[in-house]
């Protein structure tokens, strides 16, 4: 290869918009190690580390932990792997151009809106900010809430939002952790079946604030998941069952006593 088509540390941060700090944290986690070094041992980078390094940088901004993108990374040593890691990368951009055009539909009916009415509604105006910044973080799901869902989390998230995306990367964990628990033989009344029957109730909690009136909403958008990912969908009813069945116990033990419905999400 090249020198001439390498990158040092500093050229590869700038290239990335990210810090030769973490680059250098990078090589020490083996996350990323450079492809070369110069005679002087200089880390040298190639195109393929800065492919690499747009992987990383991509599950960073999507909340996953360092653990998690070292165990996921695709080593991109064949055209496959390629096209695994751009058709991923694809349906993060769709998402993104959706949350985006909710966002441009929202913004031209309130400037319609002032046109017309010759004022403006300031609650709707932090609404779409609230949303735009909700959504840019992945958080797909908010799109798929009925009123009452939506104006709750507004009230409670719109603030913080860290806050409400934390809770929702919480969800989605749980949704990948437990058709794996389930596939390892891991029943509802084992202890691991109630860690996770009471880690979900608390985020069902989080959710609500303790107000069971949101029960029933969450009842009814789960079991539609209309236009969830197939992914995600499937995921979920994995999570389901083995929740359902988890719950019953838990709430037994626990004296929890609830209306006469599933409370999965």
């Amino acid at each position: 290869m090249e020198s001439k088509d390498l990158l040092t540390v500093g050229e590869l941060a700038a290239r990335m918009d990210t810090t030769v700090r973490t680059l250098q944290y990078y090589d020490k986690e083996d996350l990323l190690k450079p492809s070369s070094r110069s005679e002087g041992g200089r880390r040298l980078y190639s195109q393929k580390d800065i492919v690499k390094l747009h992987q990383i940088l991509s599950m960073k901004f999507l909340g996953f932990s360092l653990e998690e993108i070292k165990n996921n990374l695709i080593s991109l040593d064949t055209p496959q792997e390629v096209i695994k890691v751009l058709t991923k990368q694809k349906d993060v951009v769709k998402g993104q151009i959706e949350g985006l055009t909710s966002a441009l539909s929202a913004i031209d009916a309130l400037v319609e809106e002032v046109h017309q009415m010759n004022q403006v509604d300031f609650n709707k105006y932090a609404d779409i900010i609230a949303l735009l910044r909700l959504k840019n973080e992945g958080y797909w799901i908010v799109k798929f809430f009925d009123d009452k869902l939506m104006t709750h989390i507004k009230d409670k998230y719109s603030k913080e939002p860290d806050k409400g995306l934390t809770l929702f990367k919480n969800w989605e964990s749980m949704c990948d952790e437990i058709p794996i628990y389930k596939a390892q033989g891991v029943t509802p009344d084992s202890d691991i079946g109630q860690e996770l029957a009471k880690q979900w109730w608390n985020l069902v909690m989080e959710f609500t604030g303790g107000d069971m009136s949101m029960l029933p909403e969450l009842i009814k958008f789960n079991e539609s998941k209309d236009g969830w990912s197939e992914e995600m969908k499937e995921k979920q009813l994995v999570a389901d069952d083995f929740i359902e069945a988890a719950l019953t116990i838990y709430f037994g033990k626990q004296g929890i006593n609830l209306p006469d419905m599933e409370v999965t999400r």
